[in-house]
Formats: structure tokens, C-alpha cells, sequence
């Protein structure tokens, strides 16, 4: 039976706080009753002798300190998950969102999930394409790794993020020749925190109309709704993903946006609770709560599944140093540039190569051999056109030799040939190897060091 507590001393925001409390557990489960009988759940933030302070999921609005209860349960907050909820839409809460019946849960896990122990780590190698040729023949996303996308304001990431929802599969490359995809089962999660109404339709629209929501499941949480469920939101998203992956052997994505409304909602609550801020009045343990997330990424030896994840972020005023990319740059395995000055000029999707990383390198097998040294070979050739063009603005064209007017030349068709895609473009990996030979012939020979001379005759058809 549940005891009620009757000394809620101070109503806070979305905290509560209560005194006179025993035995009560840091993210433990909390109900708190107001005047009218109304259920209210929340969690414990914090405990420091016998005061508990309590974040409410739904808010504090009408509670009123002498007549409202907490009750405390003793046990996490729990998620109950289900093969079933594919194909479905929910709320930050993990509440259907979408009108469709009632989903029987297979099991019920604690939302904060548990470490992977790094002895059972698996090393991620396997290619996933996404169908866009700066991320898969420059950047390769593989199972098991966790790859940000940094963008900006006013900048196309959720077309992005929608499309490699639509698009990602796990593929292998036969004898370097045609694709065949993996014959196993794969699922993506969509968690968006923050987002407008109108972002929200968009997604949902595009899950619809190209028939990925049967193998999706879409988290969405819009400005309007409770501050707390941003925090809660990527904690449901990522406790359904280890389910399928690690139980039910499927091999997940999971593409959480916008990271930055995240830990905006960690940097209101942390003012809240009146904790000393950090970097730009962000709370100094965001680090490490971004790490509990994005450490949920991997391979575990002895599982069939994988879980990746592709965070996605909107920089303040662009800046990469700012707290959120800075710190997200030092957990995940790269990062993935969307580039103002590329959409400016009407390229999509403006995903810029330099700056752009990731630091796992796909498995040459699953791909095809010559994946890795062309993408070196195409930053550097695209780096080294781009600063010529500098170059060219102060001296004049005329002082360029013949060599640096081909590296101008294939900058250019670079940009409107590989970084440039229709709309929903899905540009297999092998298309994508193919323009990168197409475009390194307007380079000298001599000028590709990057690339063996062996890979030069076989798929560059030139003698090196």
C-alpha cells in the first residue's frame, strides 16, 4: 500500500520538493496526488538527508502545496516495449500519439538502460548506406557507431534526417560489382524533442508517404509540450532500441533531433533546482548526461543486433566551440558538417567534406576495396581546388598554372556533381564510387596520390 506524503514544502517549476521523506532512491518513480484526486508521475532528482526533490513529467500547473501528496514506489521509472510499437507514433511520454489501438508491452525496462561493458564491446565495421554520397563514400556511417550531424538554424537538417531514416539499409558489395542488401531485419527510431507542429507533420508525412513507418518507430515531442519530456524522449527512444536490437536481434538506428533543444530543457531544469551553471550557464555535469546517452551505441559480442545512433544538433550562431557540439565532438566517432555557405548556393543536401569525419572505417569487404582511398583522395583534391580558388581572387587567373585551373574545375563539378543530389536522391554506394572516378579524370595523374595505381587502372581506366 502506497504511503502518502503530505509535506510538500515548495512547488517549483516542474520541481516539487518534499521533506520528511525515508528511504527514498535517486530516479526513483514518484505520484503526486493534487487537491482533486489527480495523478501526477514524476522522479527524484536529487536526495540530501530527508529532502527529495522531484521532477514532474506534466508540470506543476494547480498543484497546490496544502493539499497535494507524493507518494514514493520504490522502483525506476520503467518503459514497457513491444516488436509492435513499429510502425507507430508517440509522445515524449511514450504515450500513443497516432489514435491507433492500445500496444501490449513484452517487457518492461528501465529507461536509463545499462552500461555496455567495454570487455563485451564489439569494434563496428559494417557499412549502413544512406543513399547520400558525402556521408557513404567520404564519411561512412557503420552499425554500432554513433555519428552526429552538426548543423545550424535555418539549415535543411530535418530533410536530412528524414531521409536517411527513409533510406538507410545494411548493404554488401558483390565482387565490387552490384549490391545486395542484408537479409536481416532493421528498424529506425525517430526521436524529435523540441521541434514545431509543423516539423512534426513534416516528419510524419514523410514516414508515411514512403512506406518507412512500417519499420519505424517516430517519438515526437513538440515546443508546446512539457519541458521534462525532452529530457525523458531520447531515454524511451534508445530503452526501445536496445530492446530490438540486443532481444530481438534487429539491427536499429536511431536518429534523435534536435540534440540542442535537449539540453536546453537540461540547462532550464538545472536553473530550476538553482545549481551552480557552467559554459554558457549550462549545468557542468551535461557532458556526462550526454554520455548516457550516446553511449547506448554499439555492438555487444554474442548479439546478433546493433544499435547506431545519428544525433542531430543545431549550433548557436554556428559556432563549434559552443558547450553542446563541443562536448558531443568529444564522445561520438565524428561528425558530419551541414555547411550554410553550400545552401546558400542552392546544393542539396549542403553537407560539407571538410570538417566532416568519421573516425571508423568501413569494412572494404562489405563495400568495395577502392572505398577509402578515394574518399581521401576527394577531400583532399576538394580542399586543395577550394583554396586555389582563394588563391585566384588575389593574384588573378592568370598566374595559375594548368594544374590549378583543373583543381578549380573539379571543385566546382565536385559541388554540382557528388555533393549535389535530387530531393529523396537514393544514390547507391557503388554510383556514388563510380562519379568520384568520373570527376578525378579531370585531375592529372600525377596529382592523385591518394589512390594506388592499381585502383587508377582498374576503375579510373587510365594508365598511371
Amino acid at each position: 500500500m502506497k504511503a502518502w506524503h503530505k509535506t510538500i514544502k515548495e512547488v517549483a517549476g516542474s520541481l516539487v520538493i518534499i521533506e520528511k521523506v525515508k528511504d527514498v532512491a535517486y530516479e526513483e518513480v514518484v505520484e503526486i496526488k493534487d487537491a482533486d484526486g489527480n495523478i501526477r508521475k514524476g522522479r527524484v532528482l536529487e536526495v540530501y538527508r530527508d529532502t527529495a526533490v522531484v521532477q514532474l513529467f506534466t508540470g506543476t500547473n494547480g498543484l497546490d502545496t496544502e493539499n497535494a501528496q507524493a507518494a514514493f514506489l520504490g522502483e525506476t521509472l520503467k518503459f514497457g516495449v513491444s516488436e509492435d510499437m513499429l510502425g507507430r507514433v508517440f509522445n515524449g511520454a511514450g504515450e500513443i500519439k497516432d489514435g491507433g489501438p492500445a500496444i501490449i508491452p513484452e517487457a518492461k525496462l528501465d529507461i536509463n538502460g545499462a552500461p555496455i561493458n567495454p570487455g563485451m564491446r564489439e569494434f563496428p565495421s559494417q557499412f549502413i548506406q544512406t543513399g547520400i554520397s558525402t556521408i557513404d563514400g567520404m564519411n561512412a556511417l557503420v552499425r554500432g557507431q554513433k555519428l552526429p550531424i552538426f548543423s545550424g538554424s535555418g539549415l535543411p537538417h530535418s530533410q536530412i534526417a528524414a531521409q536517411i531514416a527513409q533510406q538507410a539499409a545494411v548493404i554488401t558489395v558483390e565482387n565490387g560489382e552490384k549490391i545486395k542488401k542484408a537479409d536481416e531485419k532493421f528498424a529506425v527510431i525517430f526521436a524529435a524533442m523540441g521541434v514545431t507542429f509543423e516539423e512534426a507533420q513534416f516528419f510524419t508525412d514523410s514516414f508515411e508517404q514512403t512506406g518507412a513507418m512500417e519499420r519505424a518507430a517516430v517519438f515526437i515531442n513538440t515546443a508546446d509540450d512539457p519541458i521534462v519530456e525532452r529530457v525523458t524522449l531520447p531515454r524511451l527512444a534508445l530503452t526501445l532500441g536496445e530492446y530490438l536490437a540486443f532481444e530481438k536481434d534487429m539491427h536499429v538506428l536511431v536518429i534523435m533531433t534536435d540534440m540542442t533543444n535537449y539540453a536546453d530543457a537540461l540547462r532550464e531544469i538545472s536553473a530550476s533546482r538553482k545549481e551552480i551553471p557552467g559554459r554558457r550557464g549550462y549545468p557542468g555535469y551535461m557532458y556526462t548526461d550526454l554520455a548516457t546517452l550516446y553511449e547506448r551505441a554499439g555492438l555487444i559480442q554474442g548479439r546478433k543486433g546493433s544499435l547506431t545512433q545519428v544525433p542531430i544538433l543545431t549550433m548557436p550562431d554556428d559556432d563549434k566551440q559552443h558547450p553542446i557540439p563541443d562536448l558531443t565532438g568529444y564522445i561520438t566517432e565524428g561528425q558530419i558538417m551541414v555547411d550554410r555557405t553550400l545552401h546558400t548556393q542552392g546544393i542539396y543536401p549542403p553537407i560539407q567534406p571538410i570538417g566532416s569525419l568519421s573516425r571508423i572505417k568501413v569494412d572494404k569487404k562489405a563495400t568495395r576495396e577502392d572505398i577509402s582511398a578515394v574518399g581521401d583522395q576527394l577531400s583532399a583534391s576538394y580542399a586543395k581546388g577550394r583554396e586555389i580558388k582563394e588563391l585566384a581572387l588575389i593574384l588573378g587567373e592568370s598566374a595559375l598554372s594548368e594544374t590549378d585551373r583543373a583543381y578549380i574545375r573539379f571543385a566546382d563539378e565536385f559541388e554540382k556533381r557528388y555533393i549535389a543530389q535530387a530531393k529523396g536522391e537514393n544514390r547507391s554506394i557503388l554510383d556514388s564510387l563510380d562519379i568520384a572516378w568520373e570527376l578525378l579524370e579531370i585531375l592529372p595523374v600525377k596529382e592523385l596520390k591518394k589512390v594506388s595505381s592499381a585502383f587508377i587502372e582498374k576503375y579510373g581506366n587510365r594508365t598511371a
